[in-house]
């Protein structure tokens, strides 16, 4: 074959490809096709056996890569270069008025304008491209690393593989995967065809999909996208709602509800006007997203543990349907927390069939009046926890005895304790069984210790047959293997197992361990920042209230958790015995080039910086041993004040503490 026959192949194959992409573009992002499906597909296989005859010119861009041949064997986990923060939610618009609220303060009264955009019911994605061309997608998983699936990503044919832009190059592009109702439909025709497991909801199964191992399934799910979020490494990108519009011109599929506002009382009729239109839109949406629109200010607002402070999710009314309340029984947290819960007629209820409420706590059943044999609505709280919204009142209600909460608890008959300060009621029996399943429950699970194999019946037997009485005493289970195997249901290769998963646990990182144990109110991005400032369990017991508070994402009564935690007795034998079988307790030690003038300094920054995003100051700080916190205090040894720093500047000023420009920043880091 001569040179000029291979150029001519090429300039066909590329042809194809654009023509392919642009119909694609315009059927799946449009819906607005302007060629049949039959003149399609004979584009198609004219590629497909161009690229056969030719493997050498076969791209990752082209479309018929878009399902592979084999299916995946497993998913690599990636992390991702920006976190993928999770939203507070907002039930009502008084909680909305609320964020506004906050927002106006910490931007000091600074004009602001808000985007909103509806709240998709699916599953976040991160789409990485390099040179325009999709390199990664990744699932959210728990906002700093997340499932690598790329080969399932490319069947979702509304996602361009390839970009074409002098601007934009190197760019990420977030979005919402989803499944619209009428395909949901038609995959549990299918499934019901074929005698096989009907799908809940059309949430769950997306999410499913997107984790199937065999793209070719994948595709004929028919998963579509709506994306809303863009960052890039070329451009210096302004606000939000100028980001979906470049997105819209890169072939992105945005929503064409997303809308930009003047103000809360803008966002109030935007989401009342989607309210009306939710049942007649061809996908499920369970709320609306809000967003102060400008970058800059999203840098100066920040984040408070998993969230960001410039954003809200408002979540529209549940779905309700009435049940009768068959028994009212309790349950016990892992940390003494009584529950009471609704036994209930079962009843389907958004994709499940519901046989328990939360009622929360004993005051809430006695504000609603609740009673055994009680008709009542029910609805998901958020779509997720089943709970009693109210009584449906009637002539027999008025004659059923009003429910009288336990004085001691229901599993181990300790007298329950009431804090003033509190609607909570808690068994204060550290050894109660119900505290000691639950403490191990939690130790073992995904995110914490990740110990598979103990499940919760296994942990029931373990527990029963005292072979386990705290976490600690899984550390020891080796010990027991002969006589643990005897047992029934327990083999050989289960027990060894098991015994191999607990062994690999104590390589867990000290951020793992330290959300492991329990604390109240610590959470795995709690446990993330409190590692961060205190590198190991010692440094971390030894911190003082005032010290913690000062510190960004944690509050007063997190402090305070921490503080009681230490010193209990109990929780500091806990943490030597852990010590003994060699868990990891501190941060491993990493080569840091620390400087003399950051070492030990507590850093506040305030205003927007002109060199630096915030989290990148505070990153820097860090690194060169030096601690970044939210609040001015006597303690803070520098203020670096961006423009319109606001209020921190004049308190600095108070206290008599240095007064840093972003120039004598530079300047400290290169002295």
């Amino acid at each position: 074959m001569t040179q000029d026959s291979l150029f001519d192949i090429e300039s066909r194959i590329n042809e194809l490809r654009k023509r392919l992409s642009d119909a694609d573009y315009k059927y799946y992002v449009l819906a607005e096709p302007d060629i049949t499906d039959f003149d399609y597909d004979m584009m198609m296989k004219e590629l497909e056996s161009l690229e056969k005859e030719h493997p050498e010119l076969i791209t990752s861009d082209s479309p018929t890569q878009r399902v592979s041949g084999e299916p995946a064997k497993a998913f690599k986990t990636v992390k991702h270069k920006i976190l993928m923060l999770s939203l507070n939610n907002s039930y009502n618009f008084e909680e909305l008025f609320d964020f506004d609220r906050r927002v106006k303060s910490h931007l000091e009264n600074e004009p602001f304008e808000y985007v909103c955009d509806l709240k998709f019911d699916g599953l976040a994605v991160s789409l990485i491209y390099e040179n325009g061309i999709l390199v990664s997608g990744a699932t959210r998983g728990d906002g700093e690393t997340g499932d690598e699936v790329t080969q399932n990503i490319k069947t979702i044919r509304s996602i361009p593989l390839k970009v074409t832009s002098k601007n934009f190059k190197n760019f990420e592009v977030r979005g919402e995967v989803y499944i619209n109702k009428e395909d949901f439909l038609k995959i549990n025709e299918q499934q019901s065809k074929r005698s096989e497991k009907i799908f809940a909801n059309p949430r769950n199964t997306a999410a499913g999909t997107l984790k199937m191992k065999d793209s070719k399934i994948v595709a004929s799910r028919k998963l579509n996208i709506f994306v809303y979020s863009l960052f890039s490494d070329d451009v210096k990108l302004i606000s939000q709602f100028e980001n979906m519009n470049i997105l819209k011109e890169l072939n992105f599929p945005v929503n064409k509800y997303t809308k930009k506002v003047k103000d809360i009382d803008s966002v109030k009729v935007f989401c009342d006007e989607v309210e009306q239109i939710r049942e007649t839109l061809p996908y499920e949406i369970d709320g609306v997203v809000v967003k102060v629109n400008l970058l800059s200010q999203q840098v100066q607002l920040g984040t408070v543990a998993k969230a960001p402070r410039w954003a809200i999710a408002y979540k529209f009314k549940a779905q309700q349907k009435i049940t009768t309340i068959k028994d009212i029984t309790c349950q016990v947290g892992r940390i003494g927390t009584i529950t009471p819960v609704a036994e209930l007629e079962p009843v389907f209820l958004s994709g499940s069939t519901i046989s328990r409420a939360t009622l929360h706590n004993f005051d809430e059943i006695k504000r609603k009046d609740i009673k055994i044999g009680d008709s009542v609505k029910i609805e998901k709280g958020g779509d997720v926890i089943p709970k009693v919204v109210e009584v449906i009142n009637d002539n027999k209600h008025k004659k059923r005895p009003a429910y009288i909460p336990p004085d001691k608890c229901p599993v181990c008959g300790t007298e329950l304790y009431n804090p003033e300060e509190e609607v909570i009621s808690y068994c204060v029996n550290y050894f109660c069984p119900a505290q000691v399943k639950g403490r191990i429950e939690h130790f073992v699970s995904r995110n914490a210790m990740d110990i598979r194999g103990l499940g919760e019946s296994i942990i029931d037997v373990l527990l029963q047959k005292e072979f386990i009485k705290d976490i600690t005493d899984i550390f020891e289970l080796r010990n027991h293997r002969s006589e643990i195997i005897k047992l029934e249901n327990f083999g050989m290769k289960l027990i060894d197992n098991i015994l191999n998963a607990i062994e690999d646990s104590l390589e867990k990182p000290y951020e793992k361990v330290l959300y492991a144990i329990g604390i109240k109110h610590v959470g795995e991005r709690i446990a993330k920042v409190l590692c961060r400032y205190y590198p190991s369990i010692e440094s971390l017991s030894e911190a003082t209230v005032e010290e913690l508070a000062t510190l960004d994402e944690i509050g007063p009564k997190i402090s305070t958790s921490v503080i009681n935690f230490f010193k209990d007795k109990k929780s500091r034998y806990i943490i030597s015995r852990l010590k003994t079988f060699g868990l990891k307790l501190e941060s491993e030690k990493k080569e840091t080039k620390t400087k003399v003038n950051f070492r030990n300094k507590t850093f506040v920054i305030t205003g927007t910086l002109e060199k630096y995003k915030r989290e990148e100051a505070k990153e820097i700080i860090e690194n060169l041993g030096g601690r970044a916190a939210s609040t001015v205090t006597k303690n803070t040894d520098y203020l670096l004040a961006g423009a319109n720093p606001g209020s921190k500047l004049e308190k600095a000023k108070q206290l008599n503490i240095t007064i840093l420009t972003e120039s004598d920043f530079d300047k400290m880091l290169t002295s």
